[in-house]
């Protein structure tokens, strides 16, 4: 279903010029914080029937981005006979038009993005849980440094991950000369360098508008979900630096990883809670249409959840998009809660018989290492 469908949504202003083309806005600090006295939220809708990934018919199983346009799916517009009454236009062409059709044209508390959300190429974490399997990954390799051979501390790519990644950047090179595909405005990533070596690996060097440059910024929220196992925590600022010095950091980035633990494990509450902040201040303040997002599996399978998008699992290497609208609304009332946001993990102390969804490892002795309670959180829904 098309999104002019969906104008009818309550919104904080009843008229508004709706924003610059090209562009799809941001609220200040006032418009976020207040509305009548009360404080304001961002509801998100994925407005599906654009791409093949918002389709629940779509298998994600072996679906591959590259061989399918991205998804986008071949269809007209109602801005077609304006834009392209001769039908000469490229398919994304056409829709980037109607995108920014839809940001003038909507008031200015709503907001239309279009997120290309990519997973990470393969990482020696990945061949590692692949190797050993997921209960032995879980409960007994995955929380030590590597094994002797391999590392998958904060993990590189191996070589079929930077395969995957030249395989990106083969795409991009040939969807923007050929199929004209927005360049993205803003590129954001995950402090792993998983994600950031493919973040670099897919953009750097392709032939892009000079006001789109690839310009990377680094956003600590975008991590994978924290888990005891080593994969997950992340190098230090300086060390990043280094490596890729292109890349920015966000304000207040800090020199050491203050949220990974290595005794518990992060909830999916508060991957989720944690998710809907990065995204909030990613619309609040970000007055780009076209955002890519270089991340994981995990984090992306929370940002779909929040963008009340279907579920669509990637493989390593592959990438979703999603047309996203965004209405910042009064907030009815606030609710105090309590979320547990971090529990407990066990591990064993050799490899395990196996692991139960639910109930955690089975390991091979009596010797299991129960880790520390859940940390509970208090704060407004």
């Amino acid at each position: 279903m098309l999104a002019t469908s969906l104008f009818g949504i309550l919104s904080l202003s009843s008229t508004g010029l709706g924003w610059e083309w090209g562009k799809s806005g941001k609220w200040d600090h006032r418009q976020r914080t207040t509305c009548h006295g009360t404080e304001s939220t961002i509801n998100y809708t994925t407005i599906s029937g654009f791409f093949q990934q918002d389709d629940s018919a779509t298998n994600s199983k072996g679906f591959d981005y590259t061989a399918t346009n991205y998804g986008l799916i071949d269809q007209s517009y109602p801005t077609d006979n304006k834009f392209d009454p001769n039908g000469v236009k490229t398919q994304w062409e056409r829709f980037a038009y109607y995108v920014n059709t839809l940001n003038r044209d909507c008031d200015q508390s709503t907001q239309y993005k279009v997120l290309f959300m990519a997973r990470h190429g393969e990482g020696y974490h990945n061949a590692a849980e692949s190797y050993y399997g997921t209960p032995a990954w879980n409960c007994y390799w995955g929380p030590l440094e590597g094994n002797g051979t391999s590392v998958w501390r904060d993990a590189q790519l191996t070589e079929a991950g930077i395969a995957q990644c030249t395989k990106a950047n083969s795409f991009w090179s040939h969807s923007l000369a050929t199929e004209k595909i927005p360049a993205p405005q803003s590129y954001y990533s995950s402090p792993l360098i998983r994600s950031a070596t493919t973040a670099n690996l897919t953009f750097n060097g392709l032939k892009l508008p000079a006001d789109r440059p690839f310009a990377p910024t680094i956003k600590e929220l975008f991590r994978e979900g924290i888990s005891m196992r080593t994969c997950d925590e992340r190098s230090n600022k300086t060390y990043i630096q280094n490596l890729l010095p292109a890349f920015k950091f966000e304000e207040g980035f800090t020199e050491e990883d203050e949220l990974w633990k290595g005794y518990e494990g992060e909830t999916s509450e508060a991957q989720r809670k944690r998710t809907k902040f990065v995204l909030d201040d990613i619309f609040s303040n970000d007055d780009n249409t076209w955002i890519s997002i270089t991340s994981h599996s995990g984090q992306i399978s929370s940002n779909l959840k929040v963008l009340n998008h279907i579920a669509f699992s990637l493989s390593t290497g592959q990438a979703i998009p999603a047309l996203i609208k965004a209405v910042n609304l009064r907030k009815v009332k606030p609710v105090t809660t309590t979320i547990q946001s971090w529990t407990a993990e066990a591990t064993c102390i050799s490899p395990p018989i196996t692991s139960i969804s639910g109930q955690g490892c089975v390991c091979s002795t009596t010797t299991s290492a129960l880790l520390a309670t859940a940390t509970p959180t208090t704060s407004l829904a």
